[in-house]
């Protein structure tokens, strides 16, 4: 009997010493005094797990996370690269499942930090010094809502400083634009041009033409000269690195043409600059032009790989031309639009479908998100697949709660743009009211009713951190809180920004994680992220960015 006792005691001893060891580090091949490449100590580590685990410690080897736990993976791993995080937080590196990132040509400027018309005058001034009187001017990410006038550039504000050269700038968000009044003589644009399809060219009080064109900016934008390729590649290359400081380590391009991979891949292959992992989203055109890439979806390397289908539905918010089921404040019967005709868009829908394809699909009013998730449901019925991971873009206007069931029933994912409700606020007060309103770029509902949802930025801002606060908070710029019953916890937002943006590109396997076998994407915080003020998450700063296991980024 003594013997049975003392055999009990011992099997419970190494049975709990086993679970111990289990609970304090997530080891894979775990090899005492095993070299590796790196490991990363003393920090608050975001495992972003099932558990959402907060670990101490992360080892990292060729590339991969090979054990997270407590310290005393210090001593069972031995490298010559130890950082002693000194306390902050580690996480998963942010994974942006929908912006755009583009080459520029010198003609460019940046409009996306800017804070009043003056500054955008000045802008364009030193852009005249640069290239000369007489050629184009362009640029990109100017909003009203962050302007100290409190209004729009207009045509005579360009006027002022560039009667010789012509100008057209766009709006953040991509769906409208202002030009001055020689891109509208080249353009042939005046008070007797029909208005476009799908689009508006602005009177302003007076009864003239302002220079706002919403929707149709190729009217002007058509005759800006085309960039030279190497003009392209070469701002391509700055501008993914940049989003390396951000703490960005993925990102899904959101929408270009085919005939553009192969520029991506060549820059990919001959970088010079550390570049985050990037999915392309080819627009839909036809099968035949989606073919010439030779490639579908998921195919590429570790870094560069062949994203989605983009299909646009409807319009963009800014116009306002998205397509809703019920008319905009104070605009009559106006319900903005589809972006082609319903026949038309659901035998494209279909059409990619049954090709085999993954979509994105923008839409963005409750009346083009409604059409879209029926339209998909009934594909899905008649030509089932198990793993479509299909998803709709932006979802920027709740739909009606049959539309979230019949998405969570057959398995159709979100990526949302919850910085909209800070970025865009003017734009949504003016336009929307009531409910509406309160529920724009709703997060908390459709995760409820089972739908996944993963955070992305469609440039506006891409920083993390807005977006970040605006679904932790749904705080708009002026403070004002819209539909507090969509606010998520700010664990579900990390969640969405890294480990479900992986997701939609079937990579959640290999990213948006710590954890062991998973890339070694990751970044430190300045601040604790779960910890911090509400009111200072956008005052979070990216201290180091990890691709790879190798230190791409840092803020000294």
């Amino acid at each position: 009997m003594e013997l049975i006792v003392r055999t009990v005691i011992l099997f419970c001893c190494v049975t709990l010493a086993a679970c111990s060891q289990e609970d304090s580090s997530n080891v894979a091949n775990n090899t005492a005094n095993q070299n590796v490449d790196l490991i990363l100590t003393n920090g608050k580590v975001l495992t972003v797990d099932d558990q959402f685990s907060i670990q101490d410690t992360v080892v990292v080897n060729d590339g991969r996370i090979v054990a997270t736990g407590d310290a005393s993976l210090t001593s069972q791993y031995a490298s010559d690269n130890v950082v002693d995080l000194d306390g902050k937080v580690l996480m998963p590196g942010f994974n942006d499942s929908h912006t755009h990132i583009r080459g520029r040509p010198q003609r460019y400027i940046e409009l996306g930090d800017v804070t009043s018309i003056v500054e955008i005058q000045e802008l364009i001034q030193a852009k005249i010094v640069e290239i000369g009187e007489g050629e184009w001017i362009t640029g990109y990410g100017w909003s009203e809502d962050e302007l100290d006038e409190g209004r729009r550039p207009l045509r005579t504000d360009l006027d002022l400083v560039a009667p010789n050269n012509p100008v057209t700038l766009t709006r953040a968000g991509g769906h409208s634009a202002v030009v001055n009044s020689l891109a509208l003589e080249l353009a042939d644009v005046t008070l007797e041009t029909p208005q476009p399809d799908g689009g508006v060219i602005e009177r302003g009080d007076d009864g003239q033409l302002n220079g706002v064109i919403r929707e149709r900016q190729e009217i002007v934008g058509r005759l800006v000269p085309d960039s030279t390729y190497d003009e392209l590649i070469s701002s391509l290359e700055v501008n993914l690195n940049d989003l390396l400081s951000m703490g960005i380590t993925s990102i899904t391009d959101a929408s270009k043409p085919p005939s553009q991979f192969a520029m991506w891949e060549e820059l990919y292959e001959n970088a010079e600059l550390s570049l985050p992992r990037s999915a392309v989203q080819f627009q839909w055109f036809d099968l035949e032009g989606i073919n010439e890439v030779k490639a579908r979806v998921g195919d590429g390397t570790d870094f560069l790989r062949v994203g989605p289908i983009k299909v646009f539905a409807d319009g963009g918010f800014t116009g306002p031309a998205a397509y809703t089921l019920e008319p905009y404040h104070n605009q009559g019967e106006y319900r903005g639009y589809l972006n082609m005709p319903e026949e038309e868009l659901v035998a494209h829908l279909n059409e990619i479908h049954d090709a085999g394809w993954q979509m994105g699909i923008h839409a963005i009013g409750d009346a083009a998100i409604v059409l879209v998730v029926n339209t998909l449901a009934d594909a899905l019925e008649r030509n089932p697949r198990e793993d479509h991971r299909h998803y709709l873009n932006h979802f920027s206007m709740r739909p009606p709660e049959l539309t979230m069931e019949l998405m969570a029933q057959h398995k159709i994912h979100i990526t949302q743009q919850p910085n909209f409700t800070y970025t865009l606020e003017g734009r949504y007060v003016e336009n929307l009211d009531g409910w509406r309103l309160q529920h724009n770029n709703p997060v908390r509902s459709p995760m409820d009713h089972g739908i996944t949802v993963a955070i992305s930025s469609d440039i506006l801002p891409i920083g993390p951190m807005v977006g970040i606060y605006a679904a932790t908070t749904r705080k708009g710029m002026t403070g004002a809180v819209y539909g507090p019953d969509e606010i998520i916890s700010r664990e579900e937002a990390i969640r969405a920004y890294t480990l479900l943006g992986a997701f939609l590109n079937f990579e959640e396997n290999v990213k948006g994680s710590l954890e062991p076998g998973k890339f070694a994407d990751m970044v430190v915080l300045s601040e604790d992220i779960l910890t911090i003020e509400e009111e200072r998450i956008m005052d979070i700063e990216i201290e180091q960015t990890y691709v790879d296991g190798k230190l791409v980024y840092s803020l000294e």
